[in-house]
């Protein structure tokens, strides 16, 4: 998960990545990093304190691996300032764009910044003075507070301290208007306009003070506590789901303490006052040298809206014409659409559920949910399919990780509205990618379906790389077709024809293809696997590839984040490379490519290879069985990441990523950008940075 995000700060310094993108991409790396010590950190103390507790000798050694995490977190966290600081804003600034703090603020601007305190801010802070009567305030997961040494004006040596939460109502990013000096300057300047923001945090940080009349104020630190915030429920135990994932929910922004980021010039006195009262070890305190919270410059970025400050428009293709209630039965007789998002536009399955919607002949839907986003066209059409009397089934995961609460207001719209609404298996996840149609055609029942590699969102579409299949393929549709009757009746798993579907068969499958890969090297048959997935961590897959590699078998493995396999080793795994892909796009599809003595095996899947999508989750993988769609998956998501010299990191023996460049007079290779022209419009920009 740091490695992954190393690579993605990295953008901040490519020359090709424009100004406010280098923003945007450092607010990445500040959201994943949330996540990484709200879930992983938070569970790998959970389990410290369970051996600690059994005085297990185990927990010595788990502890000197969460401190050594953090020695890795604490480097990118200073990276992440330094870039900001020494790189992007000057950057910004140069362009018009500049955050006003400190000594850069003119003196009218002061002026507006008091009155914006006094008008806007001031009414809704209310300070806590710590003494017997007013104990420490609770204080929420990732809010933003102040600690304020305080002592009397009339000469009393001793200090008091007072904490100042700041609500989450109040606009983190203002932008300030121009005084008549500054705009002269940019009168003046070669640069085409120029504007000026000021961080709620800097707001505050100055004005401060007059909360606390008649007390000096000694020191100002703000500072953000991330807490434990996975749920967990007994589904052993509870009666509804649905219930006990809404009581947690309640819960989640008070969970143990796992992290506490504070001004980097914060006092020696505050910082143990604070590590005290949240029990917290010295490797658990992060110093930021600017705003605690790096993600809320995602509203900066939003504001400055400068083109040519942004990565050019891009405008996804369309595989073919528009599906219609009217047309869509036929195309999909006629062949499956194979659609490669985000260069080709998500709108396709979107058409393909209105159609249904719209078809008088449609008697059933039934679709997986499990982050479709709190706005969704898609779910818009499968109540308004509701209402028209087909029998909607929505197979809805409430656990899907901080989608939670999204998740349970949809499923109380669809239980309203009349759908049937299920939460899959107990102890299982589904995260499988599915809908399926069921049409009444004469006197028989004809199914349609979807399958992909993504979610049913079609905001993050336009800006993660998925792969989907429509098809009208009566074999593959009688699986997506037993796999929903298995998760709304919880009968016997059924053994599939065409899908290979976790927990049941997919490990199974994935292991036996990659033997089948080893036996037919050494036969002397053409053998090679490749894989595109977002993590690799299970074992047993990676010990499955290490023995075809060392039969001789090729392996190229793509894989975005987590690694557990190492490349390149002599005797060992020579034979395999790993590489990461980031650019404009998340990359995001799954894709399972087995050689199988010339007739290839080509699978696109909603499972990474992690022992929790194997085993512990719903997931679905679909061979692609036309040859010319399986000729575009193989070229598109796997050869064309391979020959990617500009944008991929290769996975070393020792552990680090190189970026790739290309070799003197080699051509420069962009998997992304090749696909956006190959399928897409990308709109130029009037003037580049």
């Amino acid at each position: 998960m740091l490695a992954f995000n190393e690579r993605v700060l990295a953008q901040c310094e490519m020359p090709w990545v424009p100004a406010l993108e280098r923003l945007r991409y450092l607010t990445i790396v500040s959201s994943n990093l949330d996540e990484f010590f709200e879930v992983r950190i938070a569970e790998l103390n959970g389990k410290l304190d369970a051996l600690e507790a059994a005085q297990s000798p185990d927990a010595k050694k788990l502890r000197l691996e969460l401190e050594r995490v953090a020695v890795h977190a604490h480097a990118l966290i200073d990276k992440k300032y330094r870039l900001l600081n020494a790189h992007i804003l000057p950057t910004l600034a140069q362009h018009g764009i500049e955050l006003i703090r400190g000594e850069t603020v003119s003196t009218a601007q002061k002026h507006w910044i008091e009155d914006t305190f006094k008008r806007e801010v001031a009414p809704v802070l209310t300070p806590i003075g710590l003494d017997p009567a007013h104990p420490f305030p609770t204080v929420a997961n990732k809010g933003l507070h102040y600690i304020v040494e305080l002592k009397s004006k009339r000469g009393a040596d001793k200090h008091s301290v007072a904490i100042v939460k700041v609500p989450r109502s109040l606009p983190r990013v203002m932008e300030v208007p121009l005084d008549r000096s500054s705009a002269a300057r940019a009168r003046k300047s070669t640069v085409s306009a120029s504007r000026h923001f000021v961080l709620l945090s800097s707001i505050i940080q100055s004005e401060l003070q007059r909360l606390f009349p008649g007390r000096e104020v000694v020191s100002i630190s703000q500072f953000r506590l991330t807490r434990d915030s996975d749920l967990w429920v007994d589904e052993d135990e509870m009666t509804d789901l649905r219930q006990a994932l809404a009581g947690q929910l309640k819960r989640r922004p008070f969970g143990k303490e796992v992290r506490l980021e504070i001004n980097a010039d914060a006092s020696e006195q505050v910082l143990q006052l604070l590590r005290t009262h949240f029990k917290l070890e010295a490797h658990e305190v992060y110093r930021a040298d600017g705003p605690v919270n790096l993600a809320r410059l995602q509203s900066l970025a939003e504001a400055a809206d400068t083109p040519s400050l942004r990565f050019p428009p891009f405008v996804p293709g369309v595989s073919q014409a528009p599906l219609t209630t009217e047309n869509y039965a036929s195309e999909l007789k006629r062949g499956d659409v194979l659609l490669h998002h985000p260069y080709q536009s998500f709108d396709t399955v979107v058409q393909f559920i209105r159609a249904a919607v719209n078809d008088p002949k449609v008697i059933a839907i039934k679709q997986t949910i499990y982050r479709t986003g709190s706005k969704s066209e898609l779910m818009d059409l499968l109540l308004e399919a509701v209402r028209r009397g087909k029998e909607v089934t929505v197979v809805l995961e409430l656990k899907a990780r901080f989608d939670e609460e999204t998740n349970i207001n949809w499923a109380d719209k669809f239980e309203h509205a009349g759908a049937h609404v299920v939460y899959g298996v107990v102890g299982l996840k589904t995260h499988a990618k599915m809908a399926l149609i069921l049409r009444r055609e004469g006197n028989a029942i004809k199914g349609y379906a979807h399958v992909g590699t993504g979610n049913y969102n079609p905001s993050t579409a336009r800006f993660y790389t998925d792969f989907g299949v429509l098809t009208a393929n009566i074999a593959v549709t009688k699986d997506v077709a037993a796999i929903f009757h298995h998760l709304t009746s919880l009968s016997q798993p059924p053994v599939l024809k065409h899908l290979w579907w976790a927990p049941h068969s997919m490990r199974r499958n994935i292991i036996a293809a990659i033997d089948k890969e080893r036996s037919n090297v050494l036969s002397g048959k053409p053998a090679r696997v490749m894989a595109k997935v977002n993590a690799l961590t299970d074992e047993g897959v990676i010990a499955s590839l290490y023995e075809a590699a060392q039969a001789g078998v090729k392996i190229d493995l793509i894989v975005r984040g987590a690694c557990c396999l190492a490349p390149q080793l002599r005797g060992w795994s020579e034979n395999i490379t790993v590489r990461s892909l980031v650019g404009r796009f998340l990359e995001h599809s799954r894709i399972y490519y087995f050689e199988n003595d010339g007739n290839p095996d080509v699978l696109i899947s909603s499972a990474d290879w992690m022992s929790r999508n194997l085993d512990r989750r719903i997931e679905v993988a679909l061979p692609i069985l036309d040859p010319i769609l399986k000729q575009r998956v193989v070229q598109e998501g796997l050869l064309d990441c391979l020959q990617d010299n500009s944008q991929a990191w290769q996975l070393e023996k020792s552990g680090a990523y190189r970026l790739l460049r290309p070799l003197q007079n080699e051509v420069v290779l962009s998997a992304q950008s090749s696909l956006a022209e190959k399928w897409g419009q990308v709109i130029p920009k009037e003037s580049g940075e």
